[in-house]
């Protein structure tokens, strides 16, 4: 099985900065795409953005401009830096990760962390 460990939330101002990390460990062969969703109370779960094996990238419209992702691939790990931060950023992040092993390519969900940004 694969696990997916989240880091990096917390309480902060409008205007400050957060550094979200997520390492993947367990039957992995391969990551694939990687990436960073947020749910907040009495929303859908929305797409923030990915990262491809390629190193390609894509953000929502919200983030650009204020969010970067990367990865490093010999640590399994997928970052997600975000600054300029507005109240409306406020939700749960979820890591999501696309993982080839044996053949099959499978997606996991960490367990999510807080980001709170306060006025």
């Amino acid at each position: 099985q694969v696990q997916l460990v989240e880091s990096g939330g917390g309480l902060v101002q409008a205007g400050g900065s957060l550094r979200l990390s997520c390492v993947a460990s367990g039957r992995i062969s391969r990551i694939n795409t990687m990436g960073w969703y947020r749910q907040a109370p009495g929303k859908q779960r929305e797409l923030v953005a990915r990262i491809y094996s390629g190193g390609s990238t894509n953000y929502a419209d919200s983030v650009k401009g204020r969010f970067t992702i990367s990865r490093d691939n010999a640590k399994n790990t997928v970052y997600l830096q975000m600054n300029t931060l507005k109240p409306e950023d406020t939700a749960v992040y979820y890591c999501n990760t696309d993982i080839w092993y044996a053949g099959t390519i499978s997606n996991y969900w960490g367990q999510g962390t807080q980001v709170t940004v306060s006025s």
